[in-house]
Formats: structure tokens, sequence, C-alpha cells
């Protein structure tokens, strides 16, 4: 039996054709296989298929032996805070975060929230639930322990209370789960909320919480502006993602954002290191270096973020797709830490976010993130490259490749995750520049572009 629900880092399929519970009870009693010793941690996103696939999954734990600790409905920064924090042996959140109706999936770690990836365990998962080998009927426990007041604690840690002003904050869970953890950090925090899309809501009435498409930013963006707020945050559906809007509305691109955190540790980690990918790079180094650490890059994606982040002792890795990782948070990514670190920054800076942005985004415009459906990514990466090679770029292979010229730069690689070549481009100051070049690669790659 195939298994194509099984991807590179996580789980991700249709239910119930490509995922259902008993497949997912197979996927419980295997991972338990991989762990060492101790109770493992289970939680769901608010899709309607997740209780039963948690259910189904948590039996599967319970009968390979393992004690159970259901945390219940919940973001995927909860099952890691909860793994590290109760030191399990593992956890696993049902979740497909962004993607369609009919999708639900899994993430999966072990000691420490160390992730589980077809390097690292995630392929022998596969192989077992593929299998036919006859289930085991241990008896494990299973306990609830909805409880997130020591998670909501964490969270407070990163800013001081003291010196927060009382801004007006738009929330938008895109019926999520964020809204569940804004509602127990609002009564220890001076900001006024408004909060929009804001119930749990499995039918997804305003459409699939995923900030990173374009239209689905007006509902945050008109918010901003009616409400006067000082700025605005959007959430995927199992919240390990965020998205900034500044006092205008507009929409700011996560690149600016991880140049931005990093100098917020920083000030608190003089020296530290700060984990970057390398789609665009030349402010996030600059912004880093001039905050006095170092920067150093990585291979896109979580879990080799994660991995060089543990091997340096990072203080913090930011990815421009609004993933966000921090060494006091067991190197995981969270959607809730970054925007009480830019509350923290624009309380104490006495700047708007808009301002704190505006002028690193006219020191080096980019053009975000573009998608292009192709026939052949090799051959066309091939053919882009041969266009430049009497140009002598400055090249790098960390992921995919980046060919930097004195005034701009570019990134083109192929998707870990989708069939696409995804290209970010860059220029120091010159933003005609930019659409000139931007202009140029897409001519060059062809194919259909997909969405920013």
């Amino acid at each position: 039996m195939t298994l194509p629900c099984f991807k590179a880092y996580d789980i991700r399929g249709r239910v119930p054709d490509e995922l259902n519970p008993p497949l997912a009870k197979r996927i419980g009693v295997g991972t338990a296989g991989l762990l060492g010793p101790g109770p493992v941690v289970l939680g769901y996103d608010i899709r309607l298929s997740s209780p039963e696939l948690h259910e189904a999954l948590a039996a599967g734990f319970r009968a390979a032996g393992r004690d159970v600790i259901d945390i219940g409905l919940c973001g995927t920064e909860e099952v890691y805070f909860q793994t590290f924090h109760r030191q399990a042996a593992g956890g696993v959140m049902v979740t497909a975060s962004h993607n369609p109706m009919d999708y639900n999936g899994m993430k999966l770690v072990r000691e420490q929230s160390r992730p589980i990836s077809g390097d690292t365990g995630l392929f022998d998962v596969r192989d077992f639930a593929a299998g036919d080998t006859a289930l085991p009927s241990g008896e494990g426990t299973q306990r609830q322990d909805a409880d997130k007041s020591d998670y909501i604690e964490h969270l407070l840690g990163y800013v001081d209370r003291s010196a927060l002003k009382p801004l007006k904050i738009v929330v938008n869970a895109g019926n999520g789960g964020a809204g569940l953890v804004i509602d127990q950090l609002a009564p220890h925090l001076p900001f006024e909320f408004i909060r929009i899309q804001h119930e749990p809501d499995g039918n997804f009435p305003n459409g699939i919480p995923n900030p990173l498409l374009p239209e689905n930013r007006d509902a945050t963006a008109n918010a901003v502006r009616e409400h006067g707020a000082d700025f605005g945050i959007a959430w995927d559906g199992d919240f390990d993602r965020c998205f900034f809007f500044d006092a205008e509305g507009s929409f700011i691109e996560g690149y600016y954002l991880v140049g931005l955190l990093a100098t917020a540790l920083l000030k608190r980690q003089p020296g530290g290191k700060i984990i970057h990918d390398p789609r665009l790079t030349w402010n996030t180094i600059e912004m880093v270096k001039q905050a006095g650490g170092v920067p150093i890059m990585s291979k896109t994606g979580h879990a080799f973020i994660k991995e060089r982040m543990r091997a340096e002792d990072a203080v913090y890795g930011g990815e421009m797709s609004a993933h966000h990782y921090f060494r006091d948070f067991a190197y995981c990514d969270s959607g809730m830490i970054p925007w009480l670190l830019i509350a923290d920054l624009v309380s104490r800076s006495g700047n708007s976010l808009g301002e704190l942005v505006a002028d690193r985004m006219a020191a080096f415009p980019c053009s975000g993130e573009i998608n292009f459906r192709v026939d052949d990514a090799k051959a066309t990466v091939a053919r882009v490259m041969a266009h430049y090679a009497d140009q002598n770029p400055s090249l790098d292979h960390t992921d995919g490749v980046s060919a930097e010229f004195p005034e701009w730069r570019f990134n083109l690689r192929s998707s870990n995750t989708e069939p696409l070549l995804r290209l970010n481009v860059e220029t120091r100051g010159d933003a005609a520049l930019l659409r000139a070049k931007t202009d140029e690669l897409t001519a060059l790659i062809g194919g259909s572009a997909a969405q920013h």
C-alpha cells in the first residue's frame, strides 16, 4: 500500500481517501516505536475531521502501551511547548494548517520537540503504517489536560509588561485556533484587541486561513484602517505563522520581520547567532551585523532551520515565509511570540511598525516570492543561469541557486512541497532595477506564474 499523505516534513492528505482513522491508529503505533520512554502529547486543530483522527491516533499510542496527555483543541506550537515543558517522549499535532477543507495531516516531534521528518524516522512510520502487521493490544492511559496557563506564562515572559503601551491591535484568527490564545493573553496585557473572524470554526466561513494569499488580506487591512489600529496580525489555521499589517493596513513582507525580530532579540542576547534562509538575505545580514549578531544562512524548511539552530545554539531563526524560531522555545516556531516582541518593540521605541520597517523596505526592496509552474524545473534553472553566466555572479547553492551581483540578487529554488519554482529578487535601494530584473527573470523562466 502506498501512502501519498507522507511528505518530507509531515503528513498531509485528503480525508478520508488518503488519511482516515484506521490509518491514524497505525500511525500512532508506528510513531510510538520511534520514541524513547515516557508519555506523548497529542493535540488537534479546528478542522471538522480533526477530533476523530486525534482519537484514532491516541488509540494507536495506547495500543502500543503509551500514556497519552491529551491537550485537546490547540495550535501546533502548544504541542511543541507541552512536549518540551512536560519532558514528554514526543508529540503529535493533528492539523492541515492552510490546506483545503477536505485535507488534514499531522506534525510529529520527539523529545525536546525535535522534528520527526523523512530523514529522522517519518518514513519508518510510513512503512509500518503501510504494512499489515497486527497491532498490539497494550493498555496505555489517556488523560485530558487542556490547561494553557504554563504556556501563557511562557509567552508573557518575552515582554516586559510594565513597558507596554495601550496599543490597539487588530487580530484575525481566520476562524482558526489563534483566538483561543489571544483571549487568555488579553487579561495580562494593556492592549485593546479588535477581534475579527475570531471564533474557531472548521467550516471556515471566511475561507481557508492563509494570509499569504493576497485575496485573504482585505479583512485585516480594512479593520486596521476602520478602527485606527496601531497594527494588525493575521494567522493561519494552526497559528504557527503570523503576518503583520501596518497602521495604514499595508501588508508587510515577512522578510522585513526577520531583521526586526533579530534586532529585538540581540538586545537581550548580545553577540548571538541568527539563522536565516537564502531566499532574501541582504537586509537581514545588515541588520544582524549592525546589532552585533552573527548571521548564518541555512537551507529553507523547519527541519533544516531547527537543526542548524541547535548546532549553532542560535538565539533566533527566521524565514521570509513567516516562520519564526526561538531558542527559548526549544528552537521551535511560534506564531504568538513574534507579535508580542513587535508590540514590545513598538511600545519601547515610540515608532510605529510602519516606521520601523519603512527604511529597510526602501534600502532593500524585494519582489516577494513569485511561484511558477514549469514543465522541467532543472532545465529552466539551467537556462536562467546560462543567461547570466557572462556576468560572473557570485553563486550559492545552499538552497536552489542564489546569484548575487553588485546591486541586485535573486534566489531560484524548487518547492519542497509543491511542483513549483519559486523566485525571489532584491536590490540595493533601486525599485526600478527591481522591477526590471523581476520582469527579466519572469520572461526567462516562462511557464505560468502562480500566486506570490
